[in-house]
């Protein structure tokens, strides 16, 4: 068979590599198609058309699932450099780029629709003479005579109370019409909000918006560093406004889902326009009409966790990352290892936008790069709304502890805080980085704690449940155990460690009539309990909110005027070279809860290590001197942004077996790069045992991550890794730890 032109196809699942197929009907790239592969039909992504092509013997393509194009060319150059930096198969990139709904062809929501053909007097006379013969049909009409535009079918049946027979037979006699309609499916439909008007700015406020309106239609890079409650949002909003006025479409990222709602909130005040939300939590049916929504230039503003990045907006041109910072913004555990950060500033460039990242502790990296001018630097130093910085104690642990004579949860300056915030009824948030009731269980004879069968963790006791948990891989062991599994010992098991399930239990034995609420991966398993837990805190329903650190980021309670942070020195121990940094970020934006509104806010530190440096910095919330603190560290030692990281984690069931292919690679690396980069040896991964699989790590550093990629990817495709061996390739990782 002859043919004009070839497509190169990836398939979904499978081969790395493109097939080439023969086209007979016209074909784009990005075009979702079926093609046969051996004995079956496989779906597929056409990457490519060409003259030529790659083998002698071609098939033709099956059949074309998508109408048009899925992947508009920028997405795609964006896709091509996804794959090449982050040394990942295209492969893997387009999964992320055409979510598994659209990619599964969901088919649109429709609902049939009634609408009279007759005059109201027609259709009145009409159900007279029926009323005796065909009561149904006459109570039909009745119901439609109320409804001049018509009626939903299924509205129409309930109301009338009858079968769809009667319906039918009308329509037969042409006294109505059925007609098919598309039902929007969005999570923004039973969503009422109340207009607002944009805020008098301040003359730091003014001076950034000015400056991001003025770049608009061009690519540059500005990072907002602004003290929490500085007005960041406000200044994300009217530069929204803005770009809406040039018909620019804007994407606006959010950490993650317990920010969405919030956000999504501002913005439906702001702007009467439709809308996408998009995050995990979305049902096939909302993701896929958002999708479709975007693609066809009926969406123009889209809010969302990091995929939200790879939105198909016509004309996108400000793209805004909201907490920077924020490590959620990686995805770790698949390839596309991505920071969607990084990902908005080159989908920016490539796309001619102006692109915002804002934070009141900006990852170190960033801060850099806008202090070297790469970036254009606006600093916010003052609150927004007159309101000021919280007054902030740091308690030592250890003096607590000697007064109390032993261990205790909280120290007497947060109690008698506490009692002052209950009798003005103003609100108290509670930060505990740990879930459950308590952290592991331990054996008192041989020093061992009770750890799961499937991971190198110890597991979490739940007392609500009465359950150990892990934490990693979700394997429950219930009841606990009485005796030590490791040395068979009984009445030697004890409880240790501190959760959120405790401090909710102990702050209703100290306070019985205290009203709290709890928010961790406990309590937000189902969709809409952020929503909801976040709803009833801001109304007043509680007095308390403990949480783990989903409570710590951007959130805006103007009747807290008190944050406890119980515990925050287990993080400084994690060997990992971004450990301050993260402690830094978590102690500034938790306290930055506190004060928001007319009332002055109080935040109070309790730590074993008040004479750590981090701790002073985030009480003064100097981002500045800990910067100068932490940039010459990261100097001394050639950690980012001074050079580039990459991340090899080798995974599988033989300890032995991976060991041994980690080691293999090691020693192909070692031949091929060049002695300006570094290459630390096979080492355990922090977490070395997850759900059944050893996991050895290789850490590389050098000032070139493209190169570093491409010699990656030829290392990967020479060894030819068996598949019982699991590579992640992570390039510039956020942890150098698990």
């Amino acid at each position: 068979m002859q043919y004009d032109r070839f497509a190169a196809v990836i398939l979904d699942k499978g081969l790395d590599q493109p097939l080439d197929y023969g086209v007979q009907i016209p074909v784009s790239v990005g075009t979702r198609v079926l093609v046969p592969v051996q004995n079956s039909l496989r779906k597929g992504t056409v990457v490519a058309l060409k003259e030529k092509p790659s083998v002698s013997k071609i098939q033709p393509i099956k059949e074309i699932l998508s109408e048009e194009s899925l992947i508009s060319p920028k997405l795609f150059a964006l896709a091509k450099w996804m794959s090449r930096y982050y040394s990942t198969p295209f492969r893997k990139v387009l999964k992320v780029l055409l979510p598994a709904t659209i990619r599964k062809e969901i088919q649109e929501k429709k609902q049939l629709f009634v609408r009279r053909l007759l005059p109201p007097k027609q259709i009145g006379n009409l159900a007279v003479s029926l009323r005796n013969n065909h009561p149904s049909q006459a109570k039909v009409l009745d119901i439609l005579i109320k409804k001049p535009k018509g009626i939903l079918l299924t509205e129409l049946l309930e109301l009338s109370g009858t079968s769809k027979s009667p319906v039918s037979s009308l329509e037969k006699e042409k006294v109505l019409s059925i007609e098919a309609l598309h039902i929007e499916r969005s999570p923004l439909e039973d969503m009422e909000f109340f207009p607002t008007k944009p805020k008098v700015l301040k003359a730091e406020q003014k001076k950034a918006l000015t400056t991001i309106v003025s770049h608009l239609k061009t690519f540059k890079t500005h990072l907002i560093h602004g003290v929490t409650g500085s007005g960041k949002t406000e200044i994300y909003l009217q530069a929204i406004q803005a770009a809406r006025r040039l018909d620019l479409g804007v994407i606006l990222l959010v950490p993650e889902i317990a920010l969405t709602s919030q956000t999504i909130e501002r913005l439906k005040s702001r702007f009467s326009e439709k809308m996408g939300i998009l995050h995990h939590r979305l049902s096939d049916g909302e993701r896929f009409d958002i999708w479709h929504g975007m693609q066809k230039g009926d969406i123009k503003i889209v809010v969302g966790a990091r995929s939200a990045i790879f939105s198909p907006l016509k004309n996108p041109g400000l793209i805004i990352v909201d907490e920077e910072h924020e490590s959620s913004y990686k995805q770790t555990d698949e390839e596309p290892c991505y920071h969607a950060r990084d990902v908005a500033i080159m989908r920016g460039k490539i796309e001619q936008a102006t692109v915002v990242l804002g934070s009141a502790t900006p990852s170190i990296e960033s801060y850099a790069h806008a202090k070297s001018g790469k970036y254009w630097l606006s600093t916010l130093k003052t609150r927004a709304a007159d309101a000021s910085l919280p007054q902030v104690k740091i308690i030592d642990m250890k003096t607590e502890y000697a007064k109390s004579a032993g261990f205790t949860l909280f120290c007497s300056d947060l109690i008698d805080g506490m009692k002052d915030r209950l009798k003005k009824g103003e609100q108290i948030l509670l930060f505990l980085n740990r879930r459950g009731y308590h952290t592991f269980q331990l054996c008192g004879s041989c020093g061992k704690s009770v750890k799961c069968p499937r991971c190198s963790m110890s597991l979490t006791f739940h007392k609500k449940t009465n359950h150990l948990a892990c934490h990693l891989c979700s394997y429950v062991l219930a009841p606990p155990p009485v005796q030590c599994p490791a040395c068979r010992k009984a009445a030697t098991l004890n409880f240790k460690g501190v959760g959120t399930e405790q401090i909710e239990r102990t702050l209703h034995a100290l306070f019985p009539d205290i009203r709290t609420l709890r928010m961790d991966a406990d309590t937000t398993r189902h969709k809409g309990s952020h929503d909801l837990l976040f709803k009833q805190f801001k109304s007043g329903k509680a007095d308390v909110l403990i949480g783990t650190q989903m409570i710590a980021k951007g959130l805006h309670f103007p009747a807290v005027t008190l944050v406890g942070v119980l515990n925050s020195d287990g993080a400084l121990n994690v060997p990992d070279f971004r450990a301050s940094e993260k402690v830094f970020q978590l102690l500034t934006q938790v306290a930055g809860r506190s004060g928001r509104g007319a009332l002055k806010g109080e935040v109070i530190i309790q730590t074993c290590l008040k004479g750590h440096p981090i701790f002073h910095h985030a009480s003064t919330e100097d981002y500045v001197c800990f910067y100068r603190e932490e940039i010459e560290a990261r100097k001394l030692f050639a950690f980012p942004p001074f050079t580039r990281l990459a991340k090899l984690v080798f995974s599988g069931k033989n300890a032995g077996h991976v060991k041994q292919c980690a080691e293999a690679f090691y020693g192909a690396l070692l031949k091929k790069l060049p002695p300006s980069y570094t290459l630390y040896p096979v080492i355990p991964s922090g977490y070395a045992k997850i759900k059944d699989k050893f996991r050895f790590k290789i850490l590389i550093k050098g000032k070139n991550p493209l190169f570093l990629s491409s010699v990656l990817q030829e290392t990967r495709k020479a060894l030819h890794l068996p598949r019982s061996i699991s590579l992640l390739i992570d390039i510039d990782p956020l942890s150098t730890f698990a």
